[in-house]
């Protein structure tokens, strides 16, 4: 498959999938009202897809690889956001692997990419 923009990106599929899992969670209970937590949440959520994406229309692969290292420590960032929220009781157990696993999903998914584009010459034209 060719890859003709950021939205055909499989690991970008999997960030948009997370960051509405999170704006999900978020607007419920108290942590809802937890302003702090949850705008950290939901921007860390929100910078994984905007790296993505940010970096593929920069146009050469060696700085789309930075933008998606920037995306897999938002994914960790998330990760150890969703640990607190579990901590405050702001969220289930269930939910917290919800979020934990897609992240990971995610993680793998961003890094399979970068191994791709390390290897390629010819650009982003094939998703891993």
């Amino acid at each position: 498959m060719k890859i003709e923009r950021f939205e055909d990106i499989r690991a970008g599929q999997q960030a948009r999938e997370l960051t509405n899992l999170v704006y999900d969670l978020t607007k419920q209970g108290n942590f809802a009202k937890d302003f702090r937590l949850r705008d950290q949440i939901q921007g860390a959520a929100g910078s994984i897809m905007h790296n993505i994406a940010e970096g593929f229309d920069d146009g050469s692969d060696g700085e789309f690889i930075h933008f998606l290292k920037y995306s897999r420590r938002s994914a960790s960032e998330v990760q150890s956001e969703i640990y607190l929220a579990l901590d405050r009781e702001y969220i289930s157990g269930e939910d917290f692997k919800r979020v934990y696993d897609l992240a990971t999903t995610t993680k793998k998914s961003i890094n399979a990419f970068i191994a791709y584009l390390r290897k390629s010459k010819r650009g982003p034209t094939a998703s891993p």
